[in-house]
């Protein structure tokens, strides 16, 4: 049995386990979420459809304790494919401070696209009054390769877009093989109303390509009146062939919003490849924007977005993004000359006329003619709908 297929087998173990002693207080759930979409570029039209299925239970285990299990099943047209995964699992415990949660769990940096989804490993909290501090470590290389999204080489591009077959299931399922760890403070009332989170954490390849990469990430949140203002930041250090680069990663934004409007404007810089800098490379793949949708690797952009609840059942949601990219290479695909790759803008509408029951109708086009880079390619598109049911 090869390591992977052992370390499934354990862990399949333990959550069954859990499951099996827990039946006595269990608060069980079904979602359905599924999605539709077109997008295309003048005639070259494409239609993609994906769904998955989600029964989850959650209980209470003795004092402090509690327990979640989650799992999936995926399918997609284009190709057609079916997945099976394990999603959201794992224990949690408190006591007088401490906070201990195992499993496959949630994380996300203190900027959301460093490293942001489902890892298995733990994680260890203290709250005191000078804030929360904490220590966890996670592997990436069990999770289903599309829920993880990690696309840090060419190798794992091609990997992550491969199908899945099941004849050699071990090689086109799962992520790529990575530890993860982080040590983290963070503090919500810092100056009586400022949130700050700072964040050092490490990723290690355990594969061939051995590209290891550390980070050093701070956000601040504060209010002024009737403002609200984030700032972050991100220093990277890559290892690659016994080589060391230096990347870079910020953010600003400000926003203002009453109960039932938000209009906010955003700035995200990283750094392209140069004489003196590499591009800005994150452990997992966060798209920015709907439609174009790069991750932010060499590339920048602005944002303006506008979100308003219409009706109770009823809101809306519009924005704007501007592409830069900041080196020839990250980005592909519009020649290397101009840097500024053009606009995009889009629109949603959510209605959810019960709680249990959500739909959203979107749509937006990326327009090349606004920017240096490709002016005269063509407008890219796409319209998507979503529905989602939750029983409980």
């Amino acid at each position: 049995m090869n390591d992977k297929r052992l370390f499934a087998f354990l862990i399949f173990t333990f959550y069954l386990l859990i499951f099996t002693c827990s039946l006595f207080a269990l608060d069980l759930g079904l979602v359905l979420d599924q999605s539709a979409e077109y997008s295309g570029s003048q005639g070259d039209m494409e239609f993609q459809y994906k769904g998955i299925l989600i029964p989850r239970a959650s209980g209470l285990l003795g004092a402090g304790g509690s327990f979640y299990v989650s799992a999936g099943l995926n399918y997609q047209n284009n190709p057609w494919e079916a997945a099976p995964e394990l999603l959201r699992t794992d224990l949690y415990w408190q006591s007088e401070g401490l906070e201990l949660r195992a499993g496959r769990m949630i994380y996300s940096d203190p900027l959301g696209y460093i490293a942001s989804g489902l890892f298995d490993g733990g994680r260890l909290s203290f709250n005191s009054a000078a804030g929360t501090f904490s220590a966890g470590a996670w592997y990436t290389g069990l999770v289903y390769k599309r829920r993880a999204a990690i696309e840090m080489t060419a190798k794992e591009t091609e990997l992550y877009n491969s199908e899945l077959d099941y004849g050699d299931f071990a090689n086109t399922y799962f992520a790529p093989s990575r530890v993860l760890a982080a040590l983290e403070w963070e503090h919500q009332g810092l100056a009586e109303s400022m949130a700050a989170r700072l964040s050092l954490l490490g990723q290690f390849d355990l594969g061939e390509g051995k590209l290891h990469s550390q980070y050093l990430a701070g956000k601040l949140s504060f209010p002024a009146g009737m403002l609200a203002f984030d700032l972050g930041g991100c220093m990277e250090l890559i290892e690659a062939s016994s080589e060391m680069d230096m990347a870079f990663a910020a953010e600003l934004g400000i926003a203002i919003k009453d109960s039932i409007q938000r209009l906010s404007l955003l700035g995200c810089f990283s750094s392209g490849k140069g004489a003196s800098v590499a591009a800005f490379l994150p452990l997992t793949t966060v798209s920015q924007g709907h439609v174009l949708a790069p991750k932010l690797s060499g590339v920048s952009l602005a944002a303006l977005e506008y979100s308003a609840r219409l009706h109770r059942t009823f809101s809306l949601g519009l924005s704007s993004f501007y592409f830069i990219r900041t080196d020839f290479e990250s980005y592909p695909g519009f020649g290397n000359e101009g840097r500024f790759l053009g606009g995009e803008f889009y629109g949603e509408l959510f209605w959810s006329p019960v709680s249990d029951i959500s739909v959203v109708l979107g749509g937006g086009a990326f327009l090349p003619s606004l920017g240096n880079a490709a002016p005269d390619a063509n407008i890219f598109w796409r319209v998507n709908a979503g529905l989602t049911i939750s029983l409980y």
